[in-house]
């Protein structure tokens, strides 16, 4: 059989053709979460420099200034230090355990993001129980935590493994119930669709003004499942020297760092989603309406809007919580388990009643 040079050619390109094809596909499905680790990156170098700069306006002090324009490259110096820093691990501590722990700790929190909506059709992945995998993998990261205080066989961060357990049982059931509620109101547990079930009545069309009693219940359950202050029994100085953190150096000390700021931003981003109306301007809502649907063939143009719009919101709710750090003094052990089980829970509970009840009236 006598095969013609021209067919031989043929056959080469089409195979050169097929594995262009499927490079393109790899590339495809791996650019999104590229593209998504990278903003995720930058916004918590963002989150650092602006938190530096607002407590020193706070304290009337001046805050980083020589590392970069307006210092905005310390935090980057920060990270870098911590990079080339020794690892120290305990002699007596569980090394499996206590190199375990910080990571789970970061890789629970950056899943969450997967669920996120942050433009219009611009999320990583469209889940009908996205809400809900954000509860159940967030649930992970104080496990983490235990896992870090416990090998590191300290007391002190024994102590602060034991607080981050004990905190975050008791603020992640009233964080659920409001969530439920918000579920109820939108007949979905995706987070696109309560975003677009906001976006049908425009500015007041917000679970804000929907459900105000869990938006309070939700901020400062969120608050304290990030251990901020003055949620931060874990990692009280005056108290745990530095909680589950005091034995830790070098980039596994870094990666808690890089843990609490992720789990504030991702804690900003649903807050945002779910009762502010996620990438939905709404100001004035029937001109920007107007706007979005002549342009809408350029979806790029449209997406970019909603990117801004969503951390506009996002920004705002982090600059709430980065005030509230530095103005706030901490509470005692008693007084925040007080707040979540005889205060958050009775209210988080009434108001899934009452929202239960208005919808069933409704049908």
């Amino acid at each position: 059989m006598i095969i013609d040079i021209t067919e031989i050619q043929d056959i080469h390109f089409f195979f050169r053709l097929e594995s262009f094809n499927e490079v393109y596909r790899i590339i495809w499905v791996f650019a999104p979460i590229f593209i998504l680790v990278f903003g995720i990156t930058i916004s918590v170098l963002a989150i650092v420099w602006l938190e530096r700069e607002i407590s020193a306006g706070i304290q009337q002090r001046i805050g980083p200034e020589y590392t970069g324009p307006f210092g905005v490259l310390q935090a980057l110096a920060d990270g870098t230090k911590l990079l080339f820093k020794e690892n120290l691990i305990p002699s007596r501590g569980d090394i499996r355990l206590f190199s375990i722990g910080p990571s789970i700790s970061v890789i629970s929190i950056i899943i969450s993001y997967s669920v996120i909506p942050f433009g219009y059709n611009f999320v990583l992945s469209d889940l009908s129980i996205g809400v809900f995998l954000w509860i159940a993998i967030s649930s992970i990261a104080p496990i983490g935590l235990l896992m870090s205080g416990y090998g590191s066989n300290n007391k002190y961060s024994f102590l602060g493994g034991l607080r981050a357990a004990a905190q975050s049982i008791s603020y992640e059931i009233p964080l659920t119930l409001c969530v439920l509620s918000i579920s109820l109101l939108s007949n979905s547990l995706s987070t696109v669709d309560i975003v677009d079930a906001q976006s049908k009545y425009g500015f007041w069309g917000w679970n804000l003004w929907r459900q105000p009693m869990g938006f309070v219940v939700f901020l400062i359950s969120s608050l304290a499942e990030c251990e901020r202050l003055p949620f931060d029994l874990p990692e009280a100085e005056e108290e745990l020297v530095a909680g589950y953190q005091t034995e830790y150096s070098g980039i596994k000390f870094g990666l808690f760092y890089i843990a609490s700021y992720l789990n504030l931003l991702i804690s900003s981003l649903f807050v945002t989603v779910l009762y502010l109306g996620g990438s939905n301007i709404s100001i004035p809502y029937i001109f920007v309406s107007d706007f979005f649907e002549i342009n809408k063939t350029y979806g790029v143009f449209v997406t970019i809007i909603g990117i801004f719009i969503t951390l506009a919101k996002t920004y705002f709710l982090l600059f709430v919580s980065i005030t509230t750090r530095w103005t706030l003094p901490r509470l005692r052990i008693d007084q925040l388990l007080n707040l979540g089980w005889k205060f958050l829970l009775p209210i988080s509970l009434g108001n899934l009643l009452l929202t239960t009840s208005s919808q069933l009236f409704s049908l």
